[in-house]
């Protein structure tokens, strides 16, 4: 019989948890034979929702109607898969499963141990670099009979799987041209964590004399013309402090599709991609330019070094070194950031050598070289669209929502195979 599974999380909403919960669900469409879905819909901070009328936005709708009605009858579920941050996880069905973009930091919240252990059956999260902190944190606890000090771990199951690549047979192409020779992109959202006040900085300083763009994709919570105006103005403000400048920043904002995104990722005038944050819990951004065949300029540390390092450890990327370092004081967030952890603060020289290098190997003039990197890029981007496939994920994703136990037919059928 097909278990039924309630998917709860913030699927229609434009957010890191949006795209890992439209994951989930994809994963779990791809196996109806196995899951009878249902779907509880969650808000994400000030993020945007979703605009786009497709297939799977009808489907959602129709499947939220049904459970709806699911519950005002009195019904229930086998499982729950529950897309979110791990101090909201509960116990909702028989079995619970939680599954979290992790963390950016060395270390997770106490509360989000003490979640794991006793809300949740399995944790799955997006990267080795969430997966290693969550199981390597421990936090000091006290046994309520005896007094006792313990040591308190991550004792649930926990594992690791990685978000799909995308195909289009179609990218639209966009209404956008940047005067400048050479043009690194960044994608990202205007905070803290993201490091874009620095990444910005950085690059107008080294390449002020030069014919150098950034485009940047950015928005501080929502593609509103408020925010934008808010991003322009404090952008403008900043450059005005260079009045003399040959290199450019090009502020993009909106909404933008994932078609749009992609056409972006292999648009003619784009050469590289810049990113350098603090930590990312798989990165997303960085993924896609790096199987859309970017050479990627980024932090040496956190959730992208999971497709940014081959299988034999070689570095496919500009490393930016880093030093690990405690959050700063305005980032910390009850339950979630917490003040004992430290993350990656890319260092200001290694930044500008690597983008400075990765300019040099890339510029037009530098036919060979150039031709020898987007050579090694378009290699790698290959070997990145075909590990990460969507079939490949969504099994895998599937594969650890299964029971572990095995059962009486399976033993018996085992046997009759040995004989």
């Amino acid at each position: 019989m097909r278990k039924k599974i309630l998917l709860k999380g913030p699927l229609l909403t434009r957010s890191g948890y949006g795209e890992q919960s439209r994951f989930a669900l994809r994963a779990l469409r791809s196996r109806e034979d196995l899951f009878d879905i249902f779907i509880q819909p969650l808000k994400w901070g000030h993020t945007s929702w979703l605009f786009e009328i497709n297939e799977e936005r009808m489907w959602i709708d129709k499947i939220i109607e049904k459970t709806i009605a699911h519950i005002q009858q009195g019904g229930g579920f086998d499982m729950s898969l529950q897309v979110t941050i791990p101090n909201e996880w509960e116990k909702l069905a028989p079995v619970n499963i939680g599954y979290t973009a992790g963390i950016e930091t060395n270390k997770v919240s106490p509360i989000w141990l003490q979640k794991g252990n006793e809300k949740i059956d399995k944790i799955i999260t997006i990267s080795k670099h969430s997966k290693d902190v969550y199981r390597g944190t421990s936090a000091i606890a006290k046994n309520n009979q005896t007094g006792q000090e313990i040591d308190y771990r991550l004792e649930t199951p926990i594992e690791h799987v990685g978000y799909p690549v995308k195909k289009f047979d179609n990218l639209p192409k966009l209404d956008i041209e940047m005067s400048t020779s050479f043009n690194f992109l960044a994608v990202a959202q205007f905070g803290p964590r993201k490091n874009l006040t620095n990444t910005v900085k950085w690059f107008i300083e080294e390449f002020k004399d030069e014919d150098v763009g950034m485009v940047l994709k950015t928005n501080i919570a929502k593609n509103s013309v408020i925010d934008r105006e808010t991003i322009f103005k404090d952008l403008t403000k900043y450059l005005s402090a260079f009045p003399d400048r040959k290199c450019k920043l090009y502020l993009l904002h909106g909404d933008m599709t994932d078609e749009e995104m992609h056409a972006l990722y292999r648009h003619p005038q784009i050469d590289a991609f810049l990113a350098l944050p603090h930590g990312e819990g798989f990165g997303l951004p960085i993924f896609e330019a790096i199987y859309s065949g970017l050479p990627v300029v980024a932090t040496g540390w956190s959730g992208h070094l999971d497709y940014l390092i081959d299988e034999e450890g070689t570095e496919q990327f500009y490393n930016v070194a880093f030093d690990l370092q405690p959050v700063q004081k305005e980032v910390v967030w009850d339950n979630i950031i917490i003040k004992e952890s430290m993350w990656a603060y890319p260092r200001e020289q290694s930044a500008k050598e690597k983008m400075r290098l990765c300019y040099e190997v890339l510029r037009k003039e530098h036919i060979e070289t150039r031709r020898v990197r987007l050579n090694e890029a378009k290699k790698y981007a290959e070997i990145i669209r075909n590990k990460f496939t969507a079939e490949n994920q969504y099994a895998k994703f599937v594969d650890l929502l299964k029971d572990d136990e095995v059962t009486d037919e399976e033993i018996e059928a085992l046997f009759s195979s040995i004989e």
